[in-house]
């Protein structure tokens, strides 16, 4: 029974931590949420996406849908490879938006809007203070809906 929904939102640009710095930061600030009874709604990208679905697939018991603002097949292939290997576990499912302008900024909108609507819990990890980016969209958006968020800088 699914009792608590979080959305997840982040930067595409991670190169600049490792691999065990973003372990650290999920197991901080997603672990506490991503429980068995859990809902996890996050974007099929690369950067946070990605690093945030494999870390919840190998790391929690939570039920995790993966968004895609247009289809899989049109992900990058880093990313598609990451859902991929994701499907295999029984907890991840997809649903494809397929927005018609994919790909475009007013698609990956959409997509972030779709989940933080289902959502009670945005947690977002954006990459500077860029108003325009994407990660502070969804954080802006989530704030018009009196969402709590939990915001993560990296």
């Amino acid at each position: 029974m699914v009792t608590s929904t979080i959305a997840i939102s982040g930067s595409r640009k991670t190169g600049h931590r490792r691999q065990e710095e973003y372990d650290r930061l999920f197991e901080e600030f997603l672990g506490p949420f991503a429980t068995d009874q859990a809902q996890v709604y996050i974007g099929g990208a690369i950067g946070i996406d990605s690093l945030a679905l494999t870390w919840l697939v190998d790391r929690t018991a939570a039920n995790i849908v993966v968004a895609a603002p247009g289809t899989v097949e049109q992900q990058p292939d880093e990313a598609k490879a990451t859902i991929t290997q994701a499907l295999r576990s029984q907890r991840v499912k997809v649903v494809e938006l397929a927005h018609p302008d994919f790909p475009s900024a007013t698609a990956y909108h959409a997509r972030n809007r779709w989940m933080v609507d289902r959502a009670q819990l945005l947690i977002a990890f954006p990459h500077g203070d860029d108003p325009s980016s994407g990660t502070w969209y969804t954080i802006r958006y989530a704030t018009d809906q009196t969402k709590p968020r939990l915001i993560v800088p990296i």
